[in-house]
């Protein structure tokens, strides 16, 4: 698949990926899915490693067709996903609490994204330094040009390892309470409160020197990926 496919079109829909409930929610353009995970600063990644599940938490980046994990060399998750474990990732955005006049119709609005396939460890230079400041830059995009950049000693302590976007489906709950007709008249509230991520006052380091200047502030917009 060239740069150009891996962001445009559609992803590989399976049974195991297609969304069976509520299937009118489900999407499987990349632009969609694509935008969420641009929105999202942690993942849920699931293997089996040393014959147990494992699901764990981590940062993450996505540049063009591809998602990319980093840590630690050591680390048993990474280390299966680099050994071609087949595993699944998952993010998830909550923009909303949806009150219903009946408790049974409470809900939330999302947009979440569910990844099937196999990673693989990323070994040319370039590549690695490409994906761990792509990861900064989700942070707080042009925070990767203010720090000092990884020393080789810190990349080779550092596993990378490129996850494609392939198999996958987003699903997106937008909207207003869905009541039955029969609940309309009662006194009940209903409506949707709406649910942002927003960033406090930046607390300095106590060390901080002089003419250190500011971090930048992240935006955290839609569709604020890196390609």
């Amino acid at each position: 698949m060239s740069e150009q496919d891996a962001v445009r079109g559609e992803v590989q829909v399976t049974e195991r990926s297609r969304v069976r409930r509520k299937r009118d929610r489900g999407r499987y353009d990349r632009a969609t899915v694509h935008a969420i995970l641009d929105d999202a600063l942690i993942a849920h990644v699931a293997v089996v490693a040393d014959g147990a599940p494992v699901v764990l938490p981590t940062t993450f980046a996505r540049i063009g067709g591809a998602v990319y994990l980093h840590g630690a060399r050591g680390n048993r998750l990474l280390r299966a996903l680099a050994a071609g474990s087949d595993a699944c990732i998952e993010v998830t955005l909550l923009d909303g609490i949806v009150f219903a006049r009946s408790a049974f119709n409470h809900s939330m609005n999302y947009r979440s994204v569910v990844l099937h396939g196999t990673g693989s460890a990323v070994e040319a230079e370039d590549e690695k330094r490409r994906a761990l400041d792509a990861v900064v830059e989700r942070m707080a995009p042009g925070r990767s040009r203010q720090c000092r950049p990884p020393t080789p000693e810190e990349l080779r302590a550092t596993l990378v390892v490129r996850f494609p976007i392939e198999e996958a489906s987003a699903k997106v709950r937008d909207g207003g309470a869905i009541d039955e007709p029969g609940d309309l008249d009662l006194d009940v509230w209903a409506g949707v409160l709406p649910l942002t991520l927003a960033a406090a006052p930046l607390a300095p380091d106590a060390r901080l020197r002089d003419g250190a200047g500011v971090a930048p502030v992240p935006p955290w917009g839609r569709g604020s990926g890196a390609g």
